[in-house]
């Protein structure tokens, strides 16, 4: 059965909820160690962006999001294979969560840190 909604109103989504949902979803996947703290302090004088921790979301002209997420990760993993995964977990939770579409998701690997049994092997 279709079900229309016409004219029933507009959704409102306070970014923090859209921070909170960006935030879990990238750390959900499998060798994200988590939001970089190092980073931030770059970003956030370069863009002036006091709400900064890790995470960067706009909207751009269409209404459609575009998310910056600034990682710390281990050094064992294919950086790709990850990128793609937390991209495509934030796509689909915001989709799911928010029913907002996302442009673009941009994932950037601020530090890559040794894993404390490689460490203690050496």
């Amino acid at each position: 059965m279709k079900k229309e909604f016409e004219n029933q109103g507009k959704l409102i989504c306070n970014k923090n909820i859209l921070f909170s949902i960006v935030s879990l979803a990238t750390k959900e996947i499998n060798g994200v160690i988590g939001l970089s703290k190092r980073g931030s302090n770059i970003v956030a004088r370069t863009f002036q962006n006091e709400d900064f921790n890790g995470i960067k979301i706009k909207y751009n002209s269409n209404g459609m999001l575009i998310v910056d997420v600034y990682i710390d990760v281990y050094n064992n993993i294919s950086a790709p294979d990850l990128c793609f995964k937390v991209q495509e977990n934030i796509k689909n939770n915001i989709l799911s969560m928010a029913d907002i579409k996302t442009a673009k998701v941009n994932v950037h690997i601020v530090d890559v840190v040794v894993k404390k049994e490689e460490e203690d092997e050496n």
